[in-house]
């Protein structure tokens, strides 16, 4: 089971307020909730190359870390950004790995 995300409201209630609620409730509520449909291992894979085939750094260490507390094992993101540095860059897969390093080398 996903557990509650605040990130929206923690950074953003006073500046984004509806933002925030939507980062919140829909999309770490009902959208990551549907577990039935997809395992939030897989939204989690899912997810983490969105956001390296985007370039989107800034938003990975926490979903790396997300993605490591719904079982992304090392052996897993060192695959999944292996394979996707020849379809979408090798800066972007250097990147990632320096950030992925960091998540799960501790």
């Amino acid at each position: 089971m996903v557990k509650k995300q605040t990130a929206g409201r923690d950074n953003l209630s006073d500046f984004a307020p509806k933002f925030a609620e939507l980062n919140d409730d829909v999309l770490f509520g009902q959208v990551w909730s549907r577990e039935s449909e997809l395992p939030a291992h897989q939204r989690s894979l899912i997810t983490i190359s969105a956001l390296i085939s985007a370039g989107n750094f800034e938003q990975l260490p926490a979903h790396l870390k997300i993605g490591k507390e719904n079982g992304i094992t090392k052996d897993e993101i060192a695959e999944v950004i292996t394979h996707l540095s020849f379809y979408v860059g090798w800066p972007k897969a250097w990147s990632a790995f320096n950030l992925a390093k960091e998540i799960f080398n501790d």
